[in-house]
This record gives C-alpha cells, structure tokens and sequence, in this order.
C-alpha cells in the first residue's frame, strides 16, 4: 500500500487503537504513556496536511506511537531533572577566610615558580597562559620558530610540575 492517504491512517488509528496501545503498553511497560502516546499519534496525524508513501501502515503508525512516547519520556526527564535541581539545598559558595588565605598561598607559590623559570621560558610561558597567545603569535613577537616556543612552554611545564609534585609530595 504505497499511496496510503492521511484519512485510510486515520480509519486505521481508530479500528486498531487497542491493538496498538497493547503493542505499545507491552513494548513501553506503562499503559497510560501508552494511551497518552496514541492519542498524540491520532492529533498529529489530524493536523498533517500530507503523508509520503507507507508500505506498511500499521508499523507506521506504531512507529509515530513509539516515537511520540519517547519524546514524552525525554520531556518528562528534563523536566523532573529541573525539579530535582530546585529542591537542592545549595551551600553558600562564598569563599571563607580560609579558602581566601589559601589561594593567596598557591598565588604566591606560582608567582615564585615562574620566577625561577629562565627569561625566555618565563616569557613566553606568560604571554601563553596569561596573556592568551597564540604560540605562532608568541614566535613572531620574540622573532624565534615556532617550535622553539613549544619546546621552551613544554620545559617551563614540566619544570613547574616537577617543583609543585616536590614540593606537595603528590
């Protein structure tokens, strides 16, 4: 049946509407998803203006049944996932003297880090992590290749690094 009409889908909702709300209750497990999955089918079917060629007309609409209710089930997920996050007690994210004191500590940490770095691995270390350059960028203002600024970035990290594990013990 390739020319199936909009009206021959309609009479078939409507003959077979509770075969097909069992076959959805058994493939969805809920039957009221199911009922609400085939009514849906039967109002988008109603407001189509057209329908390309069906071969077979009753998995079409069990298809448009099936994927209406997952839709409904993607809907009712986002929405509980919204209320879940509503009923979350947030802490106050406010940082605390402590958390204050800290990040003034690890500041200072890096600050001396970075110092110790040679005058050209600190360079381009902060014009790439500071200043946001691109590494061609970093090259072209310090007149050397590009591969010199990987290397000299890549040292200055690793030497970071290794500073930060001795000291931590991490």
């Amino acid at each position: 049946m390739t020319d199936t009409s909009l009206q021959a889908l309609r009479q078939l909702l409507v003959l077979g509407y509770d075969q097909l709300k069992a076959r959805l209750t058994q493939r969805l497990g809920s039957s009221e998803l199911a009922g609400e999955a085939v009514q849906d089918t039967w109002l988008r079917l109603h407001h189509a203006s057209s329908v390309g060629p069906v071969r077979n007309p009753a998995n079409y609409l069990f298809r448009i049944a099936l994927n209406v209710a997952r839709d409904r089930l993607a809907t009712d997920r986002r929405y509980l996932a919204f209320e879940r996050i509503e009923t979350i007690d947030l802490a106050d994210d406010a940082a605390g003297p402590a958390d204050a004191i800290e990040a003034r500590s690890e500041l200072a940490r890096v600050e001396r880090l970075i110092a110790e770095l040679p005058p050209r691995q600190r360079q381009i270390l902060v014009a790439a992590r500071l200043d946001g350059l691109s590494r061609g960028e970093i090259a072209r203002r310090l007149g050397v290749s590009l591969s010199t600024v990987e290397k000299e970035l890549k040292s200055a990290h690793e030497y970071c690094l290794s500073r930060i594990v001795s000291e931590t013990g991490r």
